[in-house]
Parts: C-alpha cells; structure tokens; sequence
C-alpha cells in the first residue's frame, strides 16, 4: 500500500475508540438482555465485530501491526431464527459463482448444442444466424444455461471452462406458498435471514482453514524418534 493510501494516525485512534464504544454498547445489551435471542445484543454484536475489523485493517495499514484478537464477522452466521414453528412452505434460494476461466472451451461447447438443434436446421437465414454463438460469451452462457439444469453445470463446470467460486443454498421457511408468479419479477428481493431454518455454504476459505489446522496439529506433534 502506498504511503497515500494509508490511514492517518488519526484515522487509526478513532477506529480504536470506535472499538471502546462498541465494546460498552456490547456489554450493555449482555446485561439487559430479555433471552437467549435477544435483538439487540445481536446487533451489538455485529456493531463489535464490525468495529475490530475496521480497527485491524486500519493499525495493520497504518503501523504493520496487528490485534491479539479476533472476532467472527456477521457474515459467518444468520440471525435468530423467527420464521413459524411448523412450516407450511419452503424456499430454497441458490447462489452459484462461476468465472469464465477458458472462453474458448465454453464457445465451442456452446456453438456444438446449437449445431445438434434440429431446430437451427428449419429455421430461416436470419434465425440460423441469431442462432451462431460465434465469439459471444454472453450468448454462450444463455445456451448453456437455457439447455442444461444448474445441477448438471455445477457436476461438470471444467468441461464448459467454468471455474467454481463460492455457493450458499439456504431453505428458508414459509406460512404458505405464494400465488403463482408472484414473485417472479423480484425472486430475491424477499429472501428473510430468519426464516431461514438451514442452509449450505461451500468456499475456499473453508479449505484453507483446515489446511491450516491441520499445519497447527502437525506443529504441535512431538518430534519422531
């Protein structure tokens, strides 16, 4: 980071009583809490954890130095559970990343699906040239994805040059199932965290956090003999 970038020292102090504040905001809620999903100390808890990690970044940039500490970020967890006992409906909500690591591979499987259309055949000049993905892989992800389910795409990403990032499925309960098409114009804009009664997260980050368990345990075995 260049000297420009860097946070004042300023910058630095008032993070840190940033941090003091939202440790007394904390331990207030704690001590006036109503129960074990108590609201506020939810929040107070996110405010604490937002208020370190700003605090860490900005000692880290600033001095190259680090806290002993470290606090799980909001995003590791959902909140309190308040959707109905016994749900009538579910929703399972999917987010898949991919990057396009080698166009090349996804054009030509893309330009083979539309080749084997029977249909391409009948159509006439100006239909079979829509139909041609050529160099486009914005048309080439609409073949794709219009010809085979997400499932599938996810089981064999390397063979169409797809290259995973992080995915999360959460099922999320519901008093009952909505109308038809009535959320199809905003299918995401409803999704409520405590409704959700599970879900499903899978990243890299996890593997290199085991990874680095596993170094840990391996340092504190004892040498062979």
């Amino acid at each position: 980071m260049s000297d420009a970038a860097q946070p004042t020292a300023a910058e630095v102090r008032a993070a840190a009583e940033a941090v003091k504040a939202a440790l007394d905001r904390h331990l207030d809620a704690v001590e006036r809490r109503t129960g074990d999903d108590d609201p506020d100390v939810y929040e107070a808890f996110n405010a604490l954890a937002a208020a370190a990690e700003a605090y860490d970044e900005r000692l880290y940039d600033r001095y190259d130095e680090v806290t002993p500490f470290e606090i799980p970020g909001a995003d590791d967890s959902l909140p309190p559970y308040a959707g109905p006992e016994e749900p009538h409906a579910l929703s399972v909500l999917i987010r898949r990343d991919y990057a396009v690591a080698e166009p090349h591979r996804l054009l030509a499987q893309a330009q083979r699906l539309t080749d084997l259309d029977p249909g391409a055949e009948e159509a006439d000049e100006g239909e079979r040239t829509a139909a041609v993905v050529g160099g486009s892989v914005h048309a080439a992800l609409g073949v794709l994805f219009g010809e085979y389910e997400p499932d599938e795409i996810a089981s064999r990403h390397k063979e169409f040059g797809l290259e995973e990032g992080d995915s999360t499925l959460w099922v999320s309960a519901a008093d009952e199932l909505p109308e038809p098409g009535e959320w199809l114009s905003t299918p995401f804009d409803h999704a409520d965290p405590q409704r959700v009664v599970c879900r499903f997260d899978v990243s890299a980050v996890f593997d290199e956090e085991e990874l680095e368990d596993d170094l840990d345990d391996e340092d504190d075995l004892p040498p062979a003999p």
